[in-house]
């Protein structure tokens, strides 16, 4: 397990003692789950239940992204190194952040997070059957630490706006909130207003492979949530839909042939410290196309995806996965919408929207490498 730095959490308490709270009030939030949670705000020490819930605190605390965040888990740095360095560099202080494992594999040590005081703990809604059953929401309740849902992944197209509210109001954010909010609405129907006025288009069947390459076992992917509902926004099939009953599963190599996809995408990152020297795609933030492609290519030699369309017709493509568990999910559905219907989409632009998003609501200058395609001119 990972072991809080008890100096910096000890200096972060002093700081925020000298800071005050004179300005706080208790308010009662609803989550993401429809708890009613008792929370003093704006808070000003908050532990954040996974350490890429910084994408949505870098956009509201943009100056000072971490000032809040007294602990994280530790999955930043292996999910996305690419990201997490970005952040490093200009952020040194982060790396002193007390880091802990999580709720949900039961590395989540209660009693080191109480002694970090937080005003709250903000949590992925995949943690809640854990958290409940561990009984740590009454432990916390105890000490007078409330705990808080969000969701950026389990129904990201449906919670993140209401997620994204909720923090600004936990964070005395609400009008960045709101502001970001507009942000995304307003992207995301850079895609739905074309595809309503162009009515009945050829839909592509898609199938969505979740990580590939980042084990030898064929294949994960979504089910009617996350990337597989961003497909069936941008304008295709999702061909697990079917399949898998819920966000998250696997489909057998003998259904990819028999579903025959038109178009794949492999969602990919830099996991290097996950699964070193792995078949993985590293798209990302500065991540190298050639590479990239490469890595691409050899994962479709694979038998599950011998003779398929997609892969005849050379449309096959990558995707940063941390879209799937990020309030930034419409650059996703631009990009996949662009890849689907070209012709509809060619003015659209998935990097200069990625780039606006950075420089308007950002701390770090945007660096392109989040696509990758075997397609020529996509």
């Amino acid at each position: 397990m990972f072991g809080f730095n008890r100096v910096a959490s000890a200096a972060a308490f002093s700081l925020a003692l000298f800071s005050g709270a004179a300005s706080a009030e208790t308010v009662t939030v609803t989550d993401i789950t429809g708890r009613e949670v008792q929370v003093n705000v704006p808070v000003e020490r908050v532990i954040l239940g996974e350490g890429r819930q910084i994408y949505f605190t870098a956009a509201l605390d943009t100056d000072a992204p971490f000032k809040r965040v007294v602990g994280w888990r530790d999955d930043f740095k292996k999910a996305d190194l690419d990201g997490y360095n970005i952040y490093l560099e200009k952020f040194p202080e982060m790396a002193k952040i007390p880091t802990f494992g999580g709720m949900k594999d039961g590395t989540f040590d209660i009693e080191q997070a109480v002694a970090l005081k937080p005003d709250v703990i903000i949590m992925n809604t995949e943690a809640k059957s854990a958290t409940e059953e561990s009984g740590y929401i009454e432990k916390l309740a105890k000490v007078g630490i409330p705990l808080v849902y969000i969701d950026f992944r389990e129904k990201p197209m449906q919670h993140t706006d209401q997620s994204m509210r909720i923090i600004g109001k936990l964070f005395g954010k609400e009008a960045r909130a709101e502001e970001f909010v507009t942000f995304h609405d307003e992207q995301l129907a850079r895609v739905t207003d074309v595809l309503a006025r162009a009515g009945g288009i050829d839909k592509p069947v898609v199938f969505m492979e979740r990580a590939g390459g980042y084990s030898d076992d064929c294949c994960m992917s979504f089910g009617d949530e996350n990337f597989g509902k961003m497909v069936e926004i941008a304008g295709g099939v999702n061909m697990a839909k079917d399949i898998i009953p819920g966000t998250f599963g696997t489909v057998n190599p003998e259904q990819i042939i028999a579903s025959n996809p038109d178009q794949v995408i492999v969602t990919g990152s830099n996991w290097e410290l996950y699964v070193p020297g792995g078949k993985w795609v590293g798209v990302g933030p500065g991540a190298d196309a050639a590479t990239a492609m490469k890595k691409l290519a050899v994962l479709m030699q694979r038998p599950a995806f011998t003779g398929v369309k997609a892969v005849e017709e050379g449309n096959v493509h990558a995707i940063w996965h941390q879209f799937y568990n990020s309030p930034y999910q419409f650059v996703a559905v631009q990009q996949i919408a662009k890849w689907l219907h070209p012709d509809l989409f060619k003015d659209l632009d998935p990097d200069a929207t990625f780039k606006e998003l950075h420089e308007r609501f950002l701390p770090v200058a945007y660096h392109t490498g989040y696509f990758a395609s075997l397609k020529a001119g996509l």
